[in-house]
């Protein structure tokens, strides 16, 4: 009897073609919006843990914010940071935006990066070519440059720019490297900047503050230790106003991340299921005028001696039928609008089959859920009264 079931089930749905299409509309919709928006804010949390990891557990963010005595740190303020006990280096960040040309090639609004040896011993990983800035060059303020990836394919196509000179806010600079390429969509993307030493940024940016430091711990264990520390640090130099800097440790600040994504994934996953729910009253609409048009069908097979569960068995499997095929169309939708747009985004694309699980078994239960009063509603006809609209 359930393979008579799902022959007659499956032939009902194929019987009303443009119906049944319509009606599956709101469970694709649903569907593909979940496997879109779940693939790419996997993707994207994926990128931005990817580059939020190259700080590594052992960095201290220090930014300052600047008081009317003071406006940012000196070189003398990054010489105490440094001689504090399980720091292991501070690397300054002094940043600005200005013109570029090489080749006859002109760029404007460049982000201008100063740092020092220090960033590079600790993210080797970000030369892809060439070399970083050593000791020598903070010292003697050396117009050496490291060029994004975007920056050496724009300016120098087909060609190798190491030891070629690019001209910096109208100041000669010369190559000495290039940068990995980063993803476009990470707020910490290197692609369209190039970095200097921080002492020849200071002069080419006119400042005299540097605004930001990242500090490397010996041992991360201690990081609460040594940001108490630091910050003790800081209130000398800003004369005990606290306002005037902020620390903050990349533990506590990828933790905060991370449950705003998950926060942001489930909010996006509640804003899709509504699409599922409206589809799935759809399908209980459609089967509800399915048991009225289907009045004397009904008698009739309970006349010959069905029984309601089976009559109730048929009309679930409809509508089970018409939330799978939608689901199907659904995942396959959103997994190729998730391909797209994650490249047109520069994102890694992240499928996840617990994803697929997930949408596929929603849309099933709303198929379950909407199918069950018009199927009561079929199983509890009475075959006499049916049979008197024939």
């Amino acid at each position: 009897m359930l393979k008579e079931n799902l022959k007659m089930s499956w032939m009902n749905v194929l019987h009303n073609k443009m119906r049944s299409a319509l009606t599956t509309l709101g469970i694709i919709i649903g569907v593909a919006s979940i496997i879109t928006l779940i693939t790419i804010v996997k993707g994207v949390t994926s990128d931005m843990t990817s580059d939020f990891a190259t700080f590594k557990a052992d960095r201290i963010i220090v930014t300052t914010l600047g008081t009317p005595l003071k406006m940012g740190l000196l070189h003398d303020d990054i010489e105490r940071l440094g001689e504090i006990d399980n720091v292991a280096g501070v690397s300054p960040t002094v940043t600005g935006f200005t013109s570029i040309a090489a080749d006859g090639a002109i760029k404007e609004e460049v982000n201008v990066i100063g740092r020092n040896d220090v960033y590079f011993t600790k993210n080797v990983d970000v030369i892809k070519t060439g070399r970083g800035i050593n000791p020598l060059d903070i010292q003697s303020e050396n117009k050496v440059s490291l060029i994004g990836s975007s920056i050496a394919k724009e300016m120098f196509y087909g060609e190798d720019p190491i030891g070629k000179s690019v001209l910096i806010g109208g100041m000669n600079f010369t190559i000495i490297g290039t940068l990995q390429q980063s993803h476009a969509f990470s707020s910490s993307s290197i692609n369209e900047a190039v970095i200097i030493p921080y002492t020849t940024s200071m002069q080419l940016l006119g400042t005299s503050y540097i605004m930001a430091a990242d500090v490397y711990m010996e041992d991360s264990k201690e990081a609460e230790k040594t940001t108490l520390a630091i910050e003790a640090e800081l209130n000398e130099a800003f004369k005990d106003q606290g306002e005037g800097f902020s620390v903050r440790d990349t533990q506590e600040m990828l933790a905060t991340i991370n449950q705003m994504i998950t926060t942001m994934s489930w909010l996006l996953v509640g804003i899709s299921s509504i699409s599922l729910i409206v589809g799935g009253i759809g399908i209980m609409n459609m089967m509800l005028v399915s048991v009225t048009e289907r009045t004397a069908e009904i008698g009739l097979r309970k006349a010959l001696g069905a029984e309601p569960k089976r009559i109730q068995q048929q009309f679930l499997l409809e509508a089970v039928f018409l939330s799978l095929i939608g689901g199907v169309i659904g995942v396959v939708t959103g997994i190729l609008t998730a391909y797209v747009i994650c490249s047109l985004m520069d994102t890694s694309f992240l499928l996840s089959p617990l994803t697929v699980f997930l949408a596929l078994g929603f849309s099933m239960t709303i198929g379950l859920v909407s199918g069950m009063a018009p199927a009561r509603k079929a199983s509890k006809l009475n075959p006499i009264d049916a049979l008197r609209s024939v």
